[in-house]
């Protein structure tokens, strides 16, 4: 819920303040791990949604893809999250790939997300440019992007946030001089 609330999507504080006490009291009795998918929708745009899914199999294959992929398109839902157990299958990874042109499926492990990394003490806050921020940002100190610090798309917060190829983060970091540094970095 975290991560989709710092990446812009509308959730409740009682979804991000649920106790784990709380949590256990929901799913007790009816555990299934698919019980827990979500759909979501953005703050400022509630036609743009994501799902975040949660498949049963340890080893999640081409078949379960294949019902998230069904689901994605019966609801016109263009991106999601799959939250597995185990590593994807090299089938059902190709099979991700082939339809990444219509849909943006991003896969964490479990154990990726037991910690909040954004939210850790060694780890600066970091906002995501809009496009007309990252323009005035070029302009200003007559930049190409290309010229900006470069974030990899497979570093653990770029992944976090969602970021893709081409956009710019802002991070801000405490300084003793300063009071703040701020920096930038373009995705690649």
């Amino acid at each position: 819920m975290h991560m989709l609330n710092d990446r812009g999507y509308l959730v409740g504080d009682f979804e991000i303040n649920e106790t784990r006490a709380e949590f256990l009291t929901r799913f007790v009795d009816t555990f299934m791990r698919e019980n827990l998918d979500i759909k979501k929708s953005m703050r400022n745009d509630s036609n743009d949604h994501i799902y975040v899914f949660f498949p049963n199999n340890p080893k999640v294959n081409i078949d379960t893809m294949k019902i998230c992929i069904k689901r994605m398109q019966n609801d016109e839902v263009y991106k999601a999250i799959v939250v597995a157990q185990q590593n994807l299958t090299p089938v059902a990874k190709k099979f991700i790939g082939e339809f990444s042109s219509k849909f943006h499926m991003e896969v964490f492990q479990e154990a990726e997300l037991l910690v909040n990394i954004s939210r850790h003490v060694l780890v600066p806050e970091h906002q995501l440019l809009t496009p007309e921020e990252k323009k005035t940002l070029l302009e200003r100190y007559t930049l190409k992007e290309t010229q900006l610090p470069r974030i990899q798309i497979t570093d653990h917060i770029a992944r976090y946030y969602g970021l893709k190829r081409g956009q710019v983060v802002k991070i801000i970091r405490p300084s003793e001089t300063a009071g703040r540094y701020v920096t930038y970095r373009y995705v690649v």
